[in-house]
């Protein structure tokens, strides 16, 4: 198995939890940004010239929340990072899951690109304003729902590691005061002190 892998990426995320299932995979570490991942040659592996990929033998995925499906359908048969669809936490499972993609990441794909990846003459405030002001409302719902629980789901799942990731995300360009959303903030800190989480990070 193995993984193309840029820090500050989706690809965070499929090596945390590649790391969380114990699974040997090889890295092919690179760097956002690099010319290289707008070779040709890369554009083989990823039509679009991004990161995460991940092959497992004949399979080869470039999107991070199908990879995530996949790797804990295929890898997690004992069900310790996914509930079965007959558990009663499943629905939730199935809606924080998709919430990251969903509602917390086109915001911050606006704010990455308007305030990163454009030079300052090329930068919308408008856009900034609107897209941090709709971070917030996405990230005070997941607030609302921490409340009184430890994860999204009940036990900690592969939903806290996707949701989990873009709220971590999140919260550094939001801008905002976490104090003011202890749940969340909580949930952040539980989340930050994974030996696995720190681990993808790291890589």
């Amino acid at each position: 198995m193995k993984l193309w892998y840029a820090p500050n990426t989706r690809a965070v995320r499929i090596k945390w939890l590649l790391d969380e299932l114990g699974l040997d995979h090889e890295l092919e570490r690179l760097k956002l940004g690099d010319p290289a991942m707008r070779s040709p040659e890369y554009q083989q592996v990823h039509p679009l010239g991004r990161v995460p990929v991940l092959e497992d033998g004949p399979v080869r995925m470039i999107e991070s929340g199908a990879i995530a499906q996949y790797l804990l359908a295929t890898y997690d048969t004992d069900h310790r990072l996914h509930p079965r669809p007959d558990q009663e936490s499943f629905p939730d499972y199935l809606q924080w899951l998709h919430f990251a993609e969903g509602m917390l990441m086109p915001p911050v794909n606006t704010l990455v690109v308007e305030t990163i990846l454009l030079p300052p003459e090329k930068r919308n405030d408008v856009n900034v304003d609107r897209a941090r002001k709709l971070l917030g409302r996405m990230l005070t719902a997941v607030d609302r729902a921490m409340e009184g629980k430890a994860h999204l789901a009940g036990a900690f799942s592969g939903a806290d590691i996707l949701t989990g990731h873009a709220c971590i995300v999140s919260a550094r360009l939001w801008g905002g005061d976490l104090d003011g959303l202890p749940n969340l903030k909580a949930y952040i800190d539980r989340l930050k002190a994974r030996p696995a989480l720190a681990s993808a990070w790291d890589a």
